[in-house]
């Protein structure tokens, strides 16, 4: 403040001796006129050197001056220096994001609103195999898988996608994008190749260990079936024994089976066709009821007269494990409900039962392999395992979803929710 009122001072002091001359002269007006153009002129020079200094990145000592632009100039300078020193925490900031997104073992790579490359870390050199001179280049024609592409087209957030490495054809990246701003994104590879290793090990495992076993319990189950037919020889306890073996040697050949069946959805490709639902479900419902020897248990409602595009028998074997589970973990005396109906887009058949339901905390458990609800049950109500496992699967295959809503000691509804992309 003190720096305009010493000008405003020098003002007033012109225009006092202006009008002490302008007693003797008599030409006070063109005097004061004189002082304005004058005071304008200067401020108009004063303004030209300030542009000059800032235009030459106000790197040299501002000239020296008086009054207000002295201030101006001080003020200039210290939002220099604050600016300077900002510039230099964010460019350690950015050293050290840099160094520390380098060192990351997944690929990074941050991509413009063209999907051109900004800036990429060492990783993504091996995984990837870009180079310094990709930077500014669009990542499509670097990456020129056709499922890469069109996966970079939806840049959906909550999508991952799993490709061979453009630079290795022994790695297996999982790929997801994040957007951070409105127009970039940053593109994550990691390297999955050892976790494929292991799930190949452990299907091939799986599909193995079932192949030799579904001998040696074909020939056990002939023999058991031999004795049985000769139970009139033996004694009470030895003829419940045999039953007994029979009845688990069939549960473990319905072990192998399904898992025979599960090593089969993981590796077979599927072959699509229209499959007609409406005759199919009726099948289902008449030899699920004949299985487990009970009439007039199925209900069944065909509410939508449309048909889904998918495979019939992975179809058949994820309904009939639905329709039997229903069946056998509800009261015999109840009703079994399976209806066919349009919501929406999408087509879902809900199948619900009166039985014992199931705890919501283990709802999203249960259709993981051998997991079973921790309920009394009778020996011979227990399952495999792996029936809900095999229906998530082939759900999976059919771009469907499994909702399971349940309450205790009332009943439970699975719903398998199939796209309007699956219409035929």
């Amino acid at each position: 403040m003190s720096f305009w009122n010493s000008d405003l001072l020098r003002l007033t002091l012109a225009v006092f001796f202006a009008a002490i001359t302008s007693i003797f002269t008599g030409h006070f007006l063109y005097l004061l006129l004189l002082i304005c153009i004058i005071y304008i002129l200067r401020q108009a020079m004063l303004l030209n050197q300030i542009k000059h200094w800032l235009q030459s990145g106000a790197k040299a000592d501002h000239p020296a001056h008086s009054g207000i632009w002295d201030e101006i100039y001080y003020h200039i300078f210290r939002i220099k220096k604050t600016n300077k020193k900002r510039k230099k925490q964010l460019s350690r900031i950015i050293e050290q994001f840099r160094k520390s997104t380098a060192a990351l073992p997944d690929a990074v790579v941050v991509l413009g609103e063209y999907d051109e490359i900004a800036w990429f870390n060492n990783a993504a050199k091996s995984i990837l195999g870009l180079k310094k001179r990709d930077k500014g280049q669009r990542i499509p024609n670097l990456i020129r898988t056709p499922a890469f592409i069109e996966f970079l087209k939806k840049k959906d957030p909550d999508a991952i996608l799993s490709i061979i490495s453009p630079a290795n054809g022994q790695i297996t990246l999982q790929i997801k994008i994040v957007t951070y701003d409105k127009n970039a994104h940053l593109l994550v590879a990691h390297d999955i190749s050892s976790l494929k290793n292991i799930e190949r090990m452990r299907k091939n495992f799986v599909d193995n260990i079932s192949h030799e076993l579904r001998t040696p319990l074909t020939v056990l189950k002939g023999y058991l079936e031999t004795l049985e037919d000769m139970e009139d020889e033996y004694s009470p306890l030895l003829t419940h024994s045999l039953r007994q073996m029979n009845n688990q040697t069939l549960r473990m050949q319905c072990l192998v089976d399904d898992l025979l069946l599960l090593a089969k959805l993981e590796t077979q490709k599927i072959n699509n066709y229209c499959v007609e639902v409406k005759p199919l479900l009726t099948q289902i419902c008449r030899e699920s009821a004949a299985l487990e020897q009970l009439d007039n248990r199925v209900e069944l409602f065909i509410d939508a007269d449309i048909n889904i595009f998918g495979n019939e028998q992975e179809l058949r074997s994820a309904f009939s494990n639905l329709i039997v589970n229903a069946l056998k973990y509800s009261p015999e005396e109840s009703i079994v409900t399976v209806q066919w109906h349009q919501s929406g887009s999408s087509v879902i058949l809900d199948i619900t039962d009166l039985g014992e339901g199931i705890p919501e905390l283990e709802i999203h458990k249960i259709t993981e392999r051998f997991y079973r609800v921790d309920v009394q049950r009778e020996q011979e109500k227990r399952g495999t395992g792996l029936g809900l496992a095999i229906v998530k699967h082939v759900l999976a295959r059919h771009d469907a979803q499994l909702k399971i809503s349940s309450q205790l000691g009332k009943g439970s509804c699975f719903s398998c929710v199939f796209p309007k992309e699956r219409f035929c």
